[in-house]
């Protein structure tokens, strides 16, 4: 392959993945892969080339976001108060998953046999604040990353529709870190 065409190439890809984010940001995971293809100006073999499959793609336009979330949890890591630290980021998670729509659906287990690399970077991320937590008693041992963000993946699906899938995941988040029991 010349330098022309990987120039080409690398120029198709960063135009197709634009196109992604704002198609994705507008349409949710089920963004049409054609429409994409249209709006970039390129045919839809160009698009599957980039991006074999649809999860392909999602974590793709996920990648950024989740990469902001690996730098919050940095920045919150060692904390005096482990457990609200925890909570900052998890909260940072819900809110990005709501607004960044496609970003659950690129969390979302789907059974696949290769390794989800968005899930795997939330939750290396995330482990030092969790373990933190758990050390200082915060947050049962057991509890995992990956339980976490399984338990916000189906919470932003579950509201992705609301009149106010924000306030509709927080408060459901809300009530699933509280529990069930009234308080005391």
């Amino acid at each position: 392959m010349s330098d022309g065409q990987r120039a080409d190439a690398r120029r198709n890809y960063a135009r197709i993945l634009a196109v992604a984010e704002k198609e994705v940001a507008a349409h949710g995971a089920g963004a049409s892969l054609e429409q994409i293809a249209r709006t970039a100006n390129v045919g839809s073999a160009t698009v599957r080339r980039h991006f074999p499959t649809r999860r392909a793609l999602l974590e793709a336009v996920s990648a950024h976001r989740i990469e902001a979330l690996r730098v919050r949890a940095a920045e919150l890591t060692g904390k005096d108060d482990s457990r609200a630290a925890l909570m900052d980021w998890l909260d940072d998670v819900v809110a990005y998953c709501v607004s960044a729509r496609g970003l659950a659906a690129a969390l979302a287990y789907d059974g696949a046999v290769y390794e989800n690399s968005c899930s795997a970077a939330l939750e290396k991320a995330g482990e030092p604040l969790l373990r933190q937590a758990a050390r200082d008693g915060a947050v049962a041992p057991e509890v995992t990353v990956g339980d976490l963000i399984a338990v916000i993946v189906g919470i932003v699906l579950a509201t992705e529709h609301h009149p106010d899938p924000a306030a509709r995941a927080d408060r459901l988040f809300r009530l699933t870190v509280a529990g069930l029991s009234p308080r005391n």
